[in-house]
């Protein structure tokens, strides 16, 4: 049985409902192009996609009905075994009995912030098939996405994806070398960054502090959401980003 609990996390409840918006918004375009199966209910929205991609769950409330939370339970149990996660920014639910043990990763915004300089390195939004591919392949390496390793094109980021105006992709790179890159989703209330990475090789010369200079000053003002790994909170503390949930991500 799926348990709630009580905690603190939330420490903006209008900020993760901006986060968890743009976060459906993001796996809902994913799903889409992928051609992948897409559940939504008012309390959670899943993409049931065969292997490597794997179920993932997001949920959108953290109060959802009784006969949801049946539902997020059958979807585990049937893909027990398989690449699963399930997404909680409200850290309400209690998964332990599934199987299923949690890590903590912090829900992050920036509403506003002093004005950031040029960044140090060129910037780029990818507008063509070859550059969305050196863009995924960027991701599936440096993130890293270790399902979709070896890499095969397409698999995470169809060319179809590049005809949806809510996603854009970004690279960052010197003399024609790649070094990182990022997707970012428009909502209409805010945007998201996801997958914000540099290859491992670049890593420790300012390529993310770059990337983020770059693609924060095309995203206007609306408020920027993103989930912050350990090694990337402090890049995003610096460019005033503030903290509004500590999620649970249950695999």
């Amino acid at each position: 049985m799926i348990r709630f609990v009580m905690n603190d996390a939330v420490q903006d409840v209008a900020g993760l409902t901006l986060a968890v918006r743009n976060a459906a918004t993001m796996w809902t375009v994913l799903a889409q192009t992928r051609g992948h199966e897409l559940i939504r209910r008012p309390g959670y929205l899943a993409v049931n996609a065969p292997e490597p991609a794997g179920l993932r769950v997001l949920m959108l409330s953290a109060e959802p009905s009784g006969e949801e939370l049946a539902e997020v339970h059958e979807l585990v149990r049937r893909r027990a075994g398989d690449r699963l996660l399930v997404e909680d920014s409200f850290a309400a639910l209690d998964l332990g009995a599934l199987g299923l043990t949690a890590r903590q990763l912090p829900v992050m915004i920036r509403r506003s912030g002093a004005e950031l300089p040029p960044p140090s390195l060129k910037v780029t939004r990818v507008d063509g098939e070859r550059d969305l591919e050196i863009a995924e392949h960027v991701v599936v390496h440096g993130f890293p996405l270790e399902p979709f390793q070896p890499y095969r094109p397409r698999q995470v980021f169809p060319p179809s994806m590049l005809a949806r105006e809510e996603v854009a992709l970004y690279l960052t790179g010197q003399d024609g070398t790649p070094f990182g890159a990022c997707l970012t989703v428009a909502d209409g209330a805010a945007s998201g960054l996801y997958w914000v990475t540099t290859l491992l090789e670049h890593r420790s010369r300012g390529v993310g502090r770059a990337l983020m200079h770059g693609v924060l000053a095309r995203l206007g003002d609306l408020p920027v959401t993103l989930s912050a790994a350990k090694a990337g909170k402090p890049l995003y503390d610096s460019l005033g980003f503030s903290t509004v949930s500590v999620a649970n991500w249950w695999s």
